[in-house]
């Protein structure tokens, strides 16, 4: 029975519940969580609007946690922050959903084709696969052996079945393709691995300077305006993760209409298919429940958790962690707890801990033996661009890829506005084996190069500002240019060009390459005598600034026309 209604938060006389129940609310039956507990009062948080709800009003506990169902049907689904289908929803209400109605999450009507991959008679324990769906023409569902039951397979059919219907029986215990998994509960791995395969993003700044690796954690901290939903937008579209998990956080709504109107219409570039045809959509935007907010990002966490078990990557994008922490120093206030630094609750680092940790990479539960991989990128909204703001600073703590966007550059137009002089990757030495094995033995070293290039410009920039260009050395002057065209011809990528929107790995090496070739022979020919500002009027720049729209063979024709022009240079100063 509710005694007291304070917003999303419900305090109600309830005997049997326990922490993290989930429970039914008033005559409308709303969701809700059972967070805290004192005695037989219980403190709940409701996921829909309490408007309405008196004391005296009827509370029931389900006595189970809040919930993920997982199973065939979860691929292209457009869910809220309890996973509660939108579409659905919407049939059924129109677009204005009352509070009270739930709908499944997963049709129990449509029958998928099952086609079993162990036999009758086989040792099996949780984890190993059973068999499995093609859910899409891009993934394949696999349906594995659910937490809790091993045993002997007794009896395993092929066929057309419902989510509910029984697929096989382990020892004497019936199995479906429906499972349900609590979303505060981590999956396990079997052995957990380092990080050593980057997720390709197809953006030149992050896979060349910051890279993250499968199963890393990234922040993307940002002020308003500097891009941090059109670069989250960018990795879900172009990484080369598996599965993709995007998760609107309590982003404003017609960000996520963008999200919801472009996916459909997308092509994964690897297959050409729908983009739809391995994402799943979680949409909690700012006008919806807070509580809800601050559940969206574990129910995305144990979906991506259930599709790495199957030795799938997956890339879980939230957007923006900010808002997730504003609602639980809402529901913390509302608790009457002790407030941290800028009203956060104390607790505020270890739940973002919490859910940053659930990334990561390695073996699979079962068999057979797979690998799988769980990447999280999330975005940060500090008040102002202030990144020492404590969502900023904790999050730093637990990731290791830091992507810090700059307002200065994205009025410039630059993008992706990422800095190169605040951002880092504590993955760069770990992935450099790959890149220096898989794409370019030289990769790491030109790398260091362009980022040491980058620094000496910030510090000459300074000097150029207070005395005038030519107050400094020809030398130093080369850096400039060439720092410039690593600026405008590298790092700044159009997300509109057909071509520019999505660079691999072999085409940034060769730019890399291409740019810093100009930057030695500069160097050569300053030393034998060549003016500076021949160096600038050289007929190739042309070529190199138009290289982020050349295919790799025309790239490579640059070389050969860059070695051509200085030998030119130089034989024009001896003659």
């Amino acid at each position: 029975m509710i005694k007291k209604v304070a917003g999303p938060l419900v305090i109600a006389e309830l005997t049997e519940a326990k922490k993290a129940d989930l429970v039914f609310v008033g005559k409308q039956r709303l969701i809700g969580e059972v967070i805290e507990l004192r005695g037989s009062s219980a403190s709940i948080q409701v996921y829909e609007e309490t408007a309405g709800l008196k004391v005296g009003d009827p509370v029931e506990s389900t006595g189970a946690p809040l919930s993920v169902e997982l199973g065939p049907g979860m691929i292209g689904a457009i869910f809220d922050g309890i996973q509660r289908p939108l579409d659905k929803l919407m049939l059924q209400a129109g677009a204005f959903i009352p509070r009270g109605l739930y709908v499944d999450p997963l049709s129990r009507t449509k029958k998928w084709p099952f086609v079993p991959l162990a036999a009758i008679g086989d040792e099996v324990k949780e984890g190993d696969i059973l068999g499995t769906v093609q859910e899409t023409a891009l993934v394949s569902h696999k349906i594995m052996v659910p937490p809790g039951i091993s045993g002997k397979i007794e009896k395993l059919d092929s066929g057309d079945f419902t989510i509910e219907e029984t697929i096989a029986v382990v020892s004497g215990r019936p199995v479906a393709m429906l499972q349900k998994s609590p979303v505060r509960r981590r999956r396990r791995l079997g052995k957990k691995e380092p990080v050593s395969v980057p997720l390709v993003t197809g953006q030149r700044v992050v896979d060349t300077l910051f890279p993250i690796g499968k199963g890393g954690a990234a922040c993307v901290p940002g002020p308003f305006g500097a891009g941090k939903t059109v670069i989250q937008h960018q990795f879900a579209k172009w990484s080369d993760a598996d599965i993709i998990v995007y998760v609107g956080c309590g982003e404003r709504g017609n960000e996520m209409t963008d999200v919801l109107k472009e996916f459909p219409e997308l092509k994964d570039p690897k297959s050409g298919r729908p983009l739809m045809e391995r994402t799943i959509l979680i949409a909690n935007t700012s006008n919806m429940p807070i509580a809800a907010r601050e559940a969206s990002v574990y129910t995305g966490a144990a979906i991506a958790e259930y599709f790495r078990d199957m030795g799938y990557h997956v890339a879980l994008f939230a957007d923006s962690t900010s808002r997730w922490a504003e609602a639980l120093r809402e529901m913390s206030g509302r608790l009457e707890e002790m407030p941290g630094e800028e009203g956060y609750p104390a607790y505020l680092g270890s739940r973002l801990a919490d859910f940053y940790e659930r990334a990561g990479g390695g073996r699979c539960q079962g068999k057979p033996e797979r690998d799988g991989s769980l990447t999280i990128i999330g975005s940060v909204s500090p008040p102002g661009g202030d990144l020492s703001e404590p969502v900023v600073q904790n999050t730093l703590r637990v990731a290791k890829v830091f992507w810090g966007l700059d307002e200065t550059l994205a009025h410039k137009r630059h993008f992706p506005a990422i800095n190169w002089l605040l951002s880092y990757s504590l993955y760069a030495d770990n992935l450099g084996r790959y890149f220096n094995e898989k794409v370019s033995e030289n990769f790491s070293r030109l790398r260091q190069q362009a980022l040491k290039l980058l620094a000496q410009e910030a510090d000459l920039e300074e000097i150029v500002r207070l005395v005038g260009l030519e107050s400094i050395s020809p030398k130093e002057q080369l850096v400039l240019f060439v720092a410039k065209s690593l600026r405008e011809d590298f790092l700044y990528q159009s997300a509109f060009d057909p071509v520019d929107q999505y660079s691999s790995l072999g085409k940034q090496h060769l730019i890399l390459q291409t740019i810093l070739d100009l930057y030695q022979l500069g160097e050569k020919a300053l030393g034998l005598g060549v003016e500076i500002e021949s160096i600038r009027k050289i007929g190739v720049m042309e070529k190199i600034a138009r290289a982020r729209f050349s295919t790799e063979a025309e790239i490579l024709a640059i070389g050969p026309l860059l070695t051509d022009e200085f030998n030119n240079l130089r034989s024009g100063k001896n003659g």
